[in-house]
């Protein structure tokens, strides 16, 4: 089965086409860095515009790169939430637009458990059950799944995620955007112990994430500090930039590691963009190593949104029976 993905629930414009849920046959997608980098964030009007400019070019780049023309596809699968409403609203209403006029199958993904499908575009899949972590811009999710139509959730950001903290930080100290790109980089040289940054927990929701008190912690040294901005100092900005990414990797890891042992699983899956930094990486395969957990991430490429993996899950979804509604509606949140 040929299945179309098409994922706009941010910032990128994405269409791809995959068979049997695993074959990669075509992957296009179209940034907005340019567009969003003077104001250190996405802004949601304008992603908008641009999905609507990037939409249909994108879909015909990923059915030339595979070959194929619309007759060619067996199904449909667009991302229905979550993420921006105005930027959802365009890849949604195409790709039911495409469904209704070719009479396709469709089915609408939730975006954060399709970055879990992003582990079976590899070489070597995961095997149920499994704990996955999502960690992307807008979300750090813990979940347990069965299968993939069975993820539990396990635990959330309770206010900022990861990803959104990284750009914040960033935006703290005039790095641009994206941040978690920027403050990656920066903290290569620097000394992660240099800052003693909070690690926020909170007792009773040992598995929900809060990355709020450790922005506000940067930006209150920040201010009482202002000499860490200078190269020149010890500490400086690679060292700060390298303390607050210690101390979100720490965040990460250690609830995921504690989700393995509460659910008595012995696999983890992670993916989501902020799964494309080198830190967190080598700290995940040095202690999921030492506790006898198998690991799988998927490519730095396949971490970052894109259609791939909405087809990927799609093909799952419809092969259990489930279809979208066309008077159906994105939704923000979820």
């Amino acid at each position: 089965m040929r299945v179309l993905g098409i994922e706009t629930s941010c910032d990128e414009t994405a269409a791809a086409v995959v068979a049997d849920g695993q074959v990669v046959l075509s992957d296009i997608v179209a940034t907005q860095f340019d567009l969003h980098a003077a104001y250190g964030g996405v802004v949601p009007e304008l992603a908008a515009r641009r999905h609507q400019e990037n939409i249909l070019p994108v879909i015909r780049a990923a059915l030339h790169q595979a070959g194929l023309i619309l007759d060619d596809l067996d199904a449909l699968a667009v991302t229905q939430g979550p993420g921006l409403v105005g930027a959802l609203v365009i890849g949604f209403a195409v790709a039911k637009a495409l469904a209704y006029a070719r009479n396709l199958p469709i089915v609408g993904v939730h975006h954060l458990k399709a970055h879990i499908l992003a582990a079976y575009l590899e070489a070597s899949p995961p095997v149920f059950p499994y704990v996955a972590l999502v960690v992307s811009g807008g979300h750090s999710n813990l979940y347990f799944v069965r299968s993939f139509q069975d993820m539990q959730l396990l635990g959330r950001s309770r206010d900022d995620a990861a990803g959104e903290a990284f750009d914040k930080v960033a935006k703290l100290m005039d790095l641009g955007y994206p941040g978690g790109v920027a403050i990656e980089a920066l903290a290569a040289p620097g000394d992660p112990t240099a800052f003693q940054l909070p690690r926020p927990r909170i007792e009773q929701e040992p598995l929900t994430f809060s990355f709020s008190g450790l922005k506000t912690a940067v930006a209150y040294l920040l201010k009482k500090n202002p000499e860490i901005r200078h190269p020149d100092h010890r500490p400086g900005p690679a060292d700060l930039a390298a303390s607050f990414q210690e101390a979100v990797v720490d965040s990460l890891v250690s609830r995921a590691l504690l989700a393995v042992e509460q659910t008595h699983s012995s696999r983890l899956v992670v993916a989501g963009g902020v799964a494309a930094n080198r830190r967190l990486r080598q700290e995940l395969q040095a202690q999921t190593e030492a506790a006898g957990i198998e690991l799988s991430i998927p490519s730095p490429q396949r971490c970052t949104d894109n259609a791939a993996m909405v087809a990927a899950l799609g093909y799952h979804l419809l092969q259990a029976g489930e279809r979208l509604d066309l008077s159906g509606d994105v939704f923000a949140r979820g």
